[in-house]
């Protein structure tokens, strides 16, 4: 698709409701859901992440979306496929902010230059303690990638008929930081298996598409 088609179907993106949890559950796996159905997340005192799904035109005008592969640390979404984005530290003067921050940092797309869209749904992450807050952003020309050196393993850009196509919804068997040879729900993007979180945020971003494109 066009950048220049899909931008003009934005401002539509911004009249229609969020499908919320039932878009997320969609692409959870069952052990998740059930454990986010139990818990009392307030009390578990989540810390906050602001994170961003920046869409731009590629060099033949065709529309991307920029996702990251984390570089593999000690830690729950280690060598994970993920949005660009990250904690709220105490200087930023929102979530957004904080998502706009982030993405400049990890793969140099200067705040000043997103247009931010829409924000979604919020999702709790129950292995590492956070409630991330994405938003939809726009960039209007190619933006020049830089990967953050310390956090990032390699910049993922998506063809967004990639990502809309049902061909690439499918069932992967995983180990992963709490639970092993689960049957999990994923998007299979650039080659790349993506599942829990980033997947379940990915579903409602996919969902608000295809009802304005």
């Amino acid at each position: 698709m066009k950048f220049s088609d899909f931008r003009s179907n934005m401002p539509n993106l911004k009249k229609i409701d969020l499908p919320g949890e039932e878009a997320h559950y969609k692409l959870a796996p069952i052990i998740r859901v059930k454990e986010l159905e139990n818990l009392d997340i307030e009390s578990r005192k989540p810390n906050k992440a602001g994170v961003m799904a920046v869409f731009y035109p590629d060099q033949k005008e065709n529309t991307k979306l920029v996702l990251i592969l984390r570089r593999t640390y000690k830690g729950v979404h280690s060598n994970q496929v993920g949005f660009p984005g990250g904690r709220v530290e105490l200087f930023d003067k929102n979530l957004k902010h904080t998502a706009l921050r982030e993405t400049e940092e990890e793969v140099g797309i200067p705040k000043q230059e997103v247009e931010v869209i829409k924000k979604l749904t919020k999702l709790y992450i129950p292995p590492s303690n956070f409630w991330v807050h994405p938003y939809v952003g726009l960039v209007n020309k190619t933006p020049y990638l830089v990967p953050q050196e310390s956090e990032v393993e390699q910049i993922l850009e998506v063809d967004i008929d990639h990502f809309l196509d049902e061909k690439n919804m499918i069932t992967e068997t995983l180990n992963t930081s709490y639970a092993k040879n689960i049957l999990v729900p994923a998007f299979n993007l650039n080659g790349h298996i993506v599942w829990g979180a980033t997947a379940m945020m990915l579903n409602e971003l996919k969902v608000l598409l295809k009802e304005v494109l």
